[in-house]
């Protein structure tokens, strides 16, 4: 079958979309297609201007024998902003204050369009950091999880607070929780993750930050590399805060229950996110 070259832009853009931070050889696409390799470099080079011009992403050409191009999703700072105002729009709702200081979130959890958005957002923030896994807490980290995962085309490793049968062999430790102060469990299974993994931790809220220091210990029993921390909303705290190098999109400063006010601004990736290039990425 002998493809237009629309045709082949469409179905190659797609395939791209689908497949990020994946190295696609030149001849994959020259077989798919039925077509010169100089005829499939044109069309990339259309989508590469594309993505870049329209802020979708970059597409990363690497030389040599072994090469091929990898297609890295990223977001124009514009969007990250659009997506953080929605996002502090809809948590200020006074009937999302819940006893303690904490936000009922989880229909926004829950969206997979949102979802999705966010974890574009933070998987083009750590693009450059070589994740081989997203670690995560069950349960409602995992929708974080896997929407960064998504877009950064790993694995997602999620940790539990106690042991099932179906994980098999697990490795527990213990570690002490936020602001309540007490020891709690997190057990993680060890066909979960290979030894010498780059680990991206990610969770839906952080106060003190005391179950992300618990995944931190985990990672050292697994002898794993602790790559980054991404956080959709951290809680200011005016004790001792046990997680200090992270990602947040959006800052709780205050929640005054008596009067149904919500303080909220944006989180430190606008300060600390950065911006990718293309020889920003590590091949």
């Amino acid at each position: 079958m002998k493809w237009k070259r629309s045709e082949r832009l469409v179905d190659m853009t797609q395939y791209l979309m689908e497949h990020p931070h994946k190295l696609i050889p030149l001849t994959f696409f020259a077989n798919l297609y039925q077509s010169a390799k100089s005829s499939i470099s044109e069309d990339l080079t259309i989508v590469k201007e594309t993505f870049e011009a329209r802020g979708r992403g970059l597409l990363v050409t690497v030389p040599g024998a072994a090469g091929g191009v990898k297609f890295i999703p990223t977001v124009a700072e514009e969007d990250v902003l659009e997506i953080a105002e929605d996002l502090m729009t809809q948590l200020s709702k006074v009937d999302r204050l819940l006893p303690g200081g904490y936000l009922y979130m989880t229909d926004l959890l829950g969206n997979p369009s949102l979802m999705n958005k966010i974890g574009k957002v933070f998987a083009s923030a750590f693009a450059n950091s070589k994740i081989d896994a997203i670690m995560t807490v069950a349960t409602k980290g995992i929708p974080i999880a896997h929407a960064i995962a998504r877009h950064l085309n790993v694995p997602v490793v999620i940790v539990r607070r106690d042991s099932k049968v179906t994980e098999g062999p697990t490795v527990s430790i213990n570690y002490v929780s936020g602001s309540a102060r007490r020891i709690q469990t997190m057990v993680l299974s060890k066909r979960s993750m290979e030894k010498g993994r780059r680990v991206l931790i990610t969770d839906d809220f952080m106060k003190v930050g005391g179950t992300i220091n618990g995944m931190k210990s985990l990672l050292e029993e697994f002898n794993c590399e602790l790559a980054g921390i991404a956080v959709l909303v951290e809680a200011e705290h005016q004790g001792e805060q046990l997680v200090d190098d992270y990602l947040s999109l959006v800052k709780l400063h205050e929640v005054n229950e008596k009067d149904g006010t919500i303080a909220l601004t944006q989180g430190n990736y606008f300060e600390k996110g950065g911006k990718l290039n293309e020889s920003s990425i590590n091949n």
